[in-house]
This record gives structure tokens, sequence and C-alpha cells, in this order.
């Protein structure tokens, strides 16, 4: 279908026309049998050879997002991709190679970029070393360019040069858990891949973090550039300390500002690495996008139609198809996953005479990196050296417990039983009584709660500690009214956490009991009379001394009560409180989940 003379207007001359897409995403791959152009038909290998000026140029993309840190293949439903075993950097790096190889055979150039959340919220192996395990791995990749996620601030934005610079820390050599740069011979040396954040920028200055783009420039002066964009929510999903002094701002309006930056300097085809995503209907199907919804929908339809591709991530989805621009053009849109199971493989057809993408042609396929290839070598020896220094650390033995586990599966009141021992570790934490008020409540976010906690034969290693809090989370202990107590039980169920009940967001307790009615309304749901802190009734004058984590204590994970509270003090790590509760109570039983009920 030819588009018409005003669209082309609109277009500004563009050449990268064609399809026209209404409502629905047209998918640009297909799970099995190989990908299919966005005009539907089946792509060919045809020979060039006997036409000197071809009119197109193919370039292949190859993208990842939300690898957090996971070396070795993630396990359970987050180590496969629609039951295939999925994931591993060792499997990676193989499976880079070979597409590489496959686009070099062709004549085609090759970059490697990704849209965020590579480090953060990490295992042990990775998290030991601070990421610089990760990085280096990414390094040998072949990484070129990458957008910065929410998790890349979760050391703090400090921290997050560090990785792209290099340099060790004085972090005491494994006292703390903690090593960065075990091998004295080998200090790291930061990331030589680009971090790009377009749209987070010093606070009153025009001055971004990282460069807001980079410019890719492959033979015969082919040029693709690449904006980095983190989302705009960031400062509300990490702690408040990790992004202090800083302002992240639209990422519509700021990718839309640099298509003209771009384009005075001779780049036409344009591609966003976008750390913000959304959710199709069917998540196994990863490589269409099924009624997707979610920011990227709003985000892909604001940006400017000059922009040719969106490569997105945050929601650990795996997509990928087109979506209409404001002109109703095709635009690619895709996410490979999580966890490093998923390579989007895209082909960019350049048209030689205008140096635009031609979208039509261009084709994309998620590829589930697979476990049946050889593992890089290289990827591997640093693994397994990781794997031998993080040892000491990870099979440490802190405790026992007389049950095989503790889990964090909720009850009917939303109470479990991981969530108490937590909360009961951080009421017990010395490090954050500070003027003689000890805290007297805790409270704990379910979803800071990263696994259940297992034993081997009883006993409890700090690796397997470390899988269940791997954030590295400040506590903070602070004064709130019982006015305040009430209002942040209400938030359990509204705002963000409400109104229904899949969002419901029940705090993981200890020091406090309360029942809450299903049936209530939101904002009234706690019953009336119930609440008791020690024993006896709230009294809404009295202040009282609660402790809970820093991400809680900056109003994360909607709940801005905590940001009302005074007198705050910073103790130790969230990890180490767990740690030596485990420790101090050995062997560990769990408690009965009666502190939080359900009733009228």
């Amino acid at each position: 279908m030819a588009i018409t003379a005003r669209g082309r207007a609109r277009l500004g001359g563009r050449r990268a026309v064609g399809l026209l897409v209404t409502g629905t995403a047209v998918a640009l791959a297909l799970a099995a049998g190989g990908s299919v152009s966005q005009a539907g038909a089946a792509t060919q290998d045809a020979t060039q050879a006997n036409k000197p000026k071809p009119t197109h140029s193919q370039i292949q993309l190859l993208a990842i997002n939300d690898f957090h840190g996971n070396l070795e293949p993630a396990t359970g439903s987050s180590g496969n991709i629609n039951g295939i075993p999925a994931g591993g950097a060792a499997y990676l790096a193989t499976h880079l190679k070979q597409l590489r190889a496959a686009a070099e055979a062709k004549g085609q150039d090759s970059v490697t970029v990704a849209a965020g959340d590579l480090i953060g919220a990490s295992p042990l192996l990775s998290a030991a070393f601070h990421d610089e395990p990760t990085v280096e791995a990414l390094n040998g990749m072949g990484l070129e360019a990458a957008s910065v996620g929410n998790h890349e601030f979760d050391e703090g934005w400090h921290e997050l040069l560090r990785m792209q610079t290099g340099g060790c820390l004085p972090d005491g050599d494994g006292a703390n858990n903690q090593n960065s740069c075990p091998d004295a011979a080998h200090p790291f040396e930061g990331a030589k891949y680009k971090y790009l954040s377009a749209n987070v920028f010093f606070e009153n200055t025009r001055k971004t973090l990282f460069a807001p783009y980079t410019i890719k420039t492959f033979k015969d002066g082919k040029k693709v550039g690449f904006i980095g964009m983190t989302l705009e929510n960031t400062p509300n999903i990490v702690t408040k300390a990790g992004v202090e002094g800083l302002t992240f701002k639209d990422e519509v309006d700021t990718a839309n500002a640099l298509v003209p930056v771009l384009k005075k300097k001779g780049v036409e085809s344009i591609v966003v690495l976008l750390h913000e995503g959304g959710f199709p209907v069917d998540a196994k199907a990863y490589n269409s996008c099924p009624g997707i919804s979610g920011p990227i929908v709003d985000i892909n339809a604001g940006l400017d139609p000059e922009i040719d591709a969106i490569i997105s991530g945050h929601t650990h989805q795996g997509y990928n198809c087109s979506l209409p621009d404001k002109d109703k053009n095709p635009r690619l849109v895709t996410s490979a996953s999580s966890f490093g199971r998923l390579v989007t493989d895209v082909r960019l057809s350049i048209d030689n005479a205008t140096g635009d993408v031609d979208r039509v042609n261009t084709l994309a396929n998620n590829q589930i990196i697979t476990q049946d290839v050889v593992q890089d070598p290289k990827t591997a020896a640093l693994i397994a050296k990781y794997k031998q220094l993080v040892a000491p650390i990870e099979n440490k033995v802190i405790g026992h417990l007389t049950t095989p586990s503790v889990v964090r599966t909720p009850d009917d009141s939303l109470e479990s039983p991981l969530g108490n021992l937590i909360a009961d570790a951080q009421l017990a934490d010395p490090s954050v009584v500070t003027g003689g008020k000890t805290p007297v409540v805790a409270f704990m976010n379910p979803g800071g709660i990263r696994a259940d906690l297992a034993s081997n034969n009883g006993e409890v290693t700090y690796g397997k500690a470390f899988s269940v809090q791997p954030f590295n989370n400040f506590l903070v202990s602070m004064d709130m009214t019982g006015t305040q107590i009430k209002a942040l039980l209400e938030q359990q169920f509204s705002g963000v956490n409400g109104p229904d009940a899949p969002k419901f967001k029940v705090l993981q307790v200890a020091g406090i009991t309360y029942t809450w009615n299903p049936a209530a309304a939101a904002g009234s749901k706690v019953v009336a009379g119930s609440i008791k802190i020690g024993g006896q009734p709230l009294v809404d004058g009295t202040t009282y001394r609660i402790v809970t984590n820093n991400f809680l204590s900056d109003g994360g994970d909607g709940f801005p009560a905590f940001t009302t509270a005074t007198n705050k003090f910073f103790g130790g790590l969230d990890i180490d409180a767990f740690a030596n509760y485990l420790t101090a109570h050995d062997p560990y039983t769990p408690v009965a989940t009666d502190r939080i009920s359900v009733g009228s």
C-alpha cells in the first residue's frame, strides 16, 4: 500500500513509509519459523552481487534489557521462556557471537545495545562485588551503549559513575560481605560501553548525568543515533539518597527535543533505548504484542515520527511488533524479557539515498538464549573466577532452621512467615537505636522479599539470606504519630495500591496488630479500634518510634505517609540485620501469622 502525498508531507519527505497501521499491533516476527517483515512478506536472502549500487544497506541491531546481574542462569520460572531453559551470561555471549557472525557473512554491520537495569537487584555472585563482574561480562560481550535503568541507581548515582569510569571502593576487603576489586592484579576498569541518560539532569542545570545520545557510524558513512532514556518515575521507586540532586524529565518531551539535534548532525535513523515498557495480554507471545498496554503505548504515541524504533524494558516482558506513530506509520517496538533469556535481533534496512530507516523492510526477531550451545570460554572463565571469590561470603553458615524453609507465601490477610521474620529482625537491630529511643514497630514491603529462605539440611548460609533481601537497603528509624500510622495502614489498600485487591500491598509487620476488612471502601479498610502496639490500643496523638528500610522511608511503593515521619536516623543494612537475627536466634522456628487478621 502506498502512502498518500499528504502523508509524505507529514513525514517531511521521509522515505520510511509504506504500511499504514491502525489500532492494533502488527507482528514483526514469529516465535517459530523465522522473521517476517511489517508488510507480511517472508524474508529472503537475495544476492545483490550484480548491483554495484544497492538501494539499501542492512544493519544488525542486537538488544537486551533488565539483565540484573544474572551471570548464571536464573532458577525457577525466571530461568526459562515458555518452558525452554534460557539465560546465563556464557550462553548469551555465544549467541551474540553467532548472530554477529551470521550478519557478517551477509556483509552486514552490527551494533549491540541495551535498555537499562543491567545491574542492581543482582544475585550475590555479582552483588557481592558491587556488580563489577556483570560490567566486565558485558564488556566482553561487545555491548556498545545502554540506557540507564532505575536499578542502576540502587547504590546511588556516584556509584553509577564509577561503573562507567572504573576504580575501586575501600569497602573492607569483604568484611561486610561486599568486596570491590577482589583481584588486586586486575582492578575494575569500568564499562567500555556508554551509559546514556537523556532525561536525567543535575538539578538547576542543563547538564545530563550521562550523554543523552550516541551516534554509531557504519561503513559507507551510515549513521544511527541512539537516545538513552530512563523512566521518569525513577525517583519514586529508588531510594531518595541514590538520586539526590538529580531531576528526571518526561521521556517523550526529552526524546522529541533531541530529534532536530541529531538531524543537524546528519542522522536520519534514530532509535530510542527506553527503560520503560508494556504488558501484552499473553506473556508467552514474546514475538508479538497482543493487546499490549502500559506506559509504552502512550510513549510511542507521543514520540516524534522521525524516531524509527523503540527498544524498551523495565516490565520484564518479551514482545516484538509495530505500533503506529503519530502519522499512522508502523514503528518497531521491542523488549527482550529479562535476565538474559532473550536477545532481540533487529535488521535495520537503511535507504542508501536518504540514510533513513525503511520500516517496511526492517525485520526483528526475539531469539531465546538457549543453553544448547557451547558456553563462551572467556565469559565462563570470568564467572568461575568470581564463583571462587564469592564462596567464602556465600557459604558462610549464619544459622539454622527447624523447618526446610521459611516461605514468603501470604495467608488470607496477606501476612507471611518470612515477612514476620524480616520485620522481627529489623525491630531487633541495634543499629537503629538512637538517643535512647528504640523502635517498637517495624514495617517491611512485601515486594522487597525476593525469595523464600531456604536451608541446606537445616543450615542457612549468607548466600541464601541474601537471595531473600538483595537490595542492600539501609534501615531507618523514625517517629510517627498514631494518626500517621493509621494513614500508612490505609495506604496499603488505596492510592497506587488500590482500590482493587490485586493492587493491595500489605506491609509485613512486627510490634503491631490490626484487622482489615476486604469489603470496606478504600480509605477505611482498617477496622476502627483494632490497631494495637505492644498489645495496647493505638493512640492518635501518641508518638511511636518505628523502623523500616530507606526505600519505604522515602515514600516508595506508594506509602507517602513515611515521608511525614520525623527524627529519622539511618542504621545499618537490612541484610546485616537479617543475618544477625538468624545467628542470634539459632535455630529459628517460623512463628504464626497472627499479627494481621481479616474481619469486620
